[in-house]
């Protein structure tokens, strides 16, 4: 199917070039014939026909062949003599025998008469060999503007595959993490176990049937993060500390599918569950005039010696897919008195636009 397009196109540019060639012929020699203005036309007509069909079998089938890769020089450089001595001999006696069949079927008058063949002959080869560098100079516009769409093409895909690769690494380290929960309730035979399985079976509906879109309204980013801190609760006692507040001015504006859901399972798991003293987890969102922060603070076990933290898979990943997604953006962390701080700021009107551009 694509190569069937691919070929109507290329016949649509070759009409398209040959309807200029033709306005050109005729507007550039009807000043030459006053009052002949009729027969310029209908000469050019037939007159664009031949160059039309032999200017398209030139450039899409001889001269590819001539420099076929998997030739060798000697032979090129044969097929190129031998190819150039059969379109001189079309673009003169061809063209000429061609106008001469317009004659005897009355669609071409000789508004020029030469007094010998050669004369006329010259004539022809000088109007095709015109009509050579013009299409020869349209076609090659016409490939690198291809070129360049297929090379933007494959830039559109490269984007859209790591985005989706990215997303295939999110949800499966994210329900990795909250299986390790429910087998942790299961283990201490917790009544708690089938409501933590309740609650994993809204979200694993809500990663089916949502979160396979580019985009998702806030109000339902907001619901699976509730969701998720509501399962992640069950683990712990009341002494775990929750504050999850948002500020958003229009619930409908959009953002990618569980892209704020890593900042917040980091909380839980390198935050409150490695904390020994009093757990607690602040989470803010703003989202206001298409700029939107999300705060997460959450406690965090602090040592003199301790090395920086290092990079886990959901904070990587979430770097990369900000790099693909906005052009707009921060993300910081920080460790300060036992707390740990993340934050991010989207300006969410910067999503990248992978699109097709010929400059």
């Amino acid at each position: 199917m694509k190569q069937r397009i691919k070929n109507i196109n290329l016949v649509r540019f070759y009409l398209w070039v040959a309807l200029a060639y033709f306005l050109l012929g005729v507007f550039g020699i009807a000043g030459f014939f006053p009052g002949k203005f009729f027969y310029v036309v209908l000469n050019n007509l037939w007159a664009i026909g031949y160059v039309l069909v032999f200017n398209f079998i030139l450039f899409e089938y001889t001269i590819p062949f001539v420099l076929n890769r998997n030739g060798s020089i000697a032979r090129n450089i044969f097929l190129g003599i031998f190819f150039v001595g059969i379109h001189l001999f079309l673009y003169t006696y061809g063209s000429y025998s061609w106008r001469l069949l317009g004659e005897k079927i009355h669609v071409y008058t000789f508004l020029q008469t030469y007094p010998s063949l050669k004369g006329h002959l010259g004539f022809q080869l000088t109007y095709n060999l015109i009509s050579v560098l013009f299409f020869g100079v349209c076609r090659h516009v016409y490939g690198y503007i291809k070129l360049k769409e297929s090379t933007q093409q494959l830039l559109i895909e490269k984007h859209e595959a790591e985005l989706n690769f990215l997303k295939s690494q999110t949800n499966p380290h994210f329900l990795f993490n909250t299986l390790n929960n429910i087998f942790s309730l299961s283990r201490d035979k917790s009544d708690l176990a089938p409501e933590s399985i309740i609650k994993l079976s809204k979200i694993l509906r809500f990663m089916l049937y949502e979160a396979g879109g580019e985009h998702i309204a806030i109000e339902r980013e907001l619901k699976i993060i509730s969701d998720y801190i509501d399962l992640e609760k069950l683990r712990y006692d009341d002494s775990l500390r929750i504050n999850f507040n948002h500020d958003v001015d229009d619930m409908k504006q959009v953002v990618p599918p569980l892209l704020l859901i890593p900042l917040v399972e980091n909380a839980f798991k390198h935050g409150v569950a490695e904390t020994t003293g009093y757990p607690f987890i602040e989470i803010h969102l703003s989202a206001k005039r298409q700029r939107l922060t999300f705060v997460v603070r959450n406690s965090s076990e602090s040592f003199p010696t301790e090395p920086p933290m290092k990079k886990n898979i959901g904070l990587a990943n979430l770097r990369r897919q900000l790099e693909l997604l906005y052009t707009d953006y921060n993300l910081s962390t920080i460790r300060e008195n036992a707390t740990f701080t993340a934050k991010l700021n989207i300006n969410l009107a910067s999503r990248v636009k992978v699109q097709l551009n010929y400059v």
